[in-house]
């Protein structure tokens, strides 16, 4: 289906540029507030029919879905590297991990939102309890450009699993993707619009949470999430955001530094440094450092970015996060820090990989989320040190630790909702991981079990199944039975 296809009563419309070539590649409607309106409304019509079909119905869908996404991944890879810059072979990466979750979500939602019993309690033997799951109704979800088919399918598809319909609005950088997946899943599921498309700027998001949807999934900024939060404010709208990062790397003295030095220029670069997982922070153990930096530097010197498609790296995505890379260079090397290799020098919106040393825990490359193919590195005296500046962010979304017999220790005690050992990317790849963060990278869990559960309300329903051994809740109650309730109490509570 075309991009104008998707806009058949709008007169707005906005252009999508490929940032490799800056031509156009797509034109899609400015979606109106009552088309918003309408999309949310058709979304609550067919959230009847969808809801009640079975865990099984719902996956053989959500399987087909999938199917059709596998045949089709050299073209989904080409509409994906031509709306975000990155290089086909990345995309295609990002379409293999988003596969092994829309497969996970599908086989395990009966097991994890089935309904299940909860236990009787000592002054409640007679009373049985079961909780079910019900779908929240109409879901909203904002999307983002840097990943824009693994990252909102994580929401979309467990919203789905769990038996809610969406309404999707992809980042205007992307909604061609957008389109690719909403057209793609309409043609396994025709019966009813369960998941719709709506386009356009942050106002259309503004619109799609004002429109009645049942709950929000923001993945974005931290800024944009303030906003987003603020309007679901007005209706009570609960919501789930993912945000930003400013994620660490620590390496202790007994890692593997070859595979420590690996990662970290995977995890820095990937996606010319477009990741909220993505490493910004590598803090290594003195004892360890300069060997360490040698071989990262060696890793680094390989990779380039450029406009064509062999490059390791493509041009930034979103033009005006060239000058935040550059801004945050210039602000580190003000401040007293180093460039070891690279430096702010860009051109056409590509950015060359840049290592920074000696940049003090203040400055910009160290507080904020850089968004860019940069990293700081400097050294620690010991893992304690280590854990205490991983720690020092307003941020807390993922890191990774590099390290032998202390790397659970070490990832137990990072404030952060994720953590991968010795390997980089390891909590976006496993399904069954939920994936999220605290403090400023946001609340809520996409992926794995909780991220199901993100979707689903929770109804405990309790039943009598005899009469009371105790009959407390009444007001015929009697004064030995408040004296037994005393003694009973006192023996089973009260004897720590």
């Amino acid at each position: 289906m075309t991009a104008t296809q998707h806009a058949p009563d709008t007169e707005e419309t906005f252009d999508v540029f490929n940032p490799r070539t800056q031509e156009v590649i797509g034109t899609y409607p400015m979606h109106t507030p009552a088309q918003v309106q309408a999309a949310t409304g058709r979304a609550r019509a067919a959230a009847a029919w969808w809801a009640e079909l079975t865990f099984k119905e719902r996956r053989d869908r959500l399987d087909r879905f999938n199917g059709m996404m596998a045949r089709s991944t050299d073209e989904l890879a080409d509409l994906v590297a031509a709306e975000t810059g990155k290089p086909t072979a990345d995309a295609h990466l990002e379409i293999a991990l988003a596969l092994g979750h829309v497969a996970w979500v599908g086989k395990h939602a009966p097991r994890v939102l089935g309904r299940h019993r909860t236990a009787s309690s000592l002054l409640s033997p007679h009373l049985s309890g079961t909780v079910t799951y019900h779908p929240y109704g109409v879901v909203g979800v904002i999307g983002p450009w840097n990943f824009p088919v693994f990252t909102p399918l994580g929401a979309i598809v467990s919203a789905l699993a769990a038996g809610n319909t969406v309404v999707f609005k992809p980042s205007e950088l992307t909604p061609g993707v957008g389109a690719w997946l909403v057209d793609a899943f309409a043609q396994v599921v025709p019966e009813h619009p369960v998941l719709q498309l709506v386009t356009g700027r942050g106002e259309v998001g503004t619109a799609l949470v004002r429109s009645g949807v049942d709950k929000v999934a923001f993945t974005g900024s931290t800024a944009t999430a303030k906003k987003v939060r603020a309007v679901c404010a007005e209706s009570l709208t609960p919501m789930v955001a993912e945000c930003g990062g400013k994620d660490a790397l620590i390496v202790d003295e007994d890692a593997d530094l070859d595979a420590a030095a690996e990662g970290a220029a995977w995890g820095a670069l990937m996606n010319a440094g477009q990741a909220c997982i993505g490493t910004e922070r590598i803090i290594v153990h003195e004892r360890v450092y300069a060997d360490f930096l040698a071989k990262l530097t060696a890793e680094v010197e390989r990779v380039h970015a450029g406009a064509s498609d062999d490059t390791q790296l493509g041009p930034m995505t979103l033009p005006s996060q060239v000058g935040v890379v550059e801004s945050h260079v210039a602000d580190a090397l003000e401040r007293g820090g180093h460039i070891a290799l690279g430096g702010p020098a860009t051109k056409d919106g590509v950015v060359q990989p840049t290592i920074l040393t000696d940049v003090p825990h203040d400055a910009l490359a160290n507080q904020e989320e850089t968004f860019g193919p940069t990293m700081t590195v400097e050294s620690v005296p010991d893992m304690d040190e280590a854990v205490r500046v991983a720690n020092d962010s307003k941020y807390g979304l993922a890191a990774v630790v590099y390290a032998g017999a202390q790397a659970r220790q070490i990832a137990e005690r990072l404030r952060t909702g994720m953590v991968s050992v010795n390997a980089v990317f390891a909590t976006a790849e496993l399904p069954s991981s939920p994936f999220g963060g605290i403090g400023d990278s946001g609340f809520g869990r996409v992926h794995g079990e909780d991220g199901l559960r993100e979707f689903a309300t929770a109804q405990a329903v309790v039943a009598k199944r005899f009469p009371a051994l105790l009959a407390l809740t009444t007001f015929n109650r009697t004064k030995g039975t408040e004296k037994l309730l005393g003694t009973i109490v006192k023996v089973v509570y009260g004897r720590r």
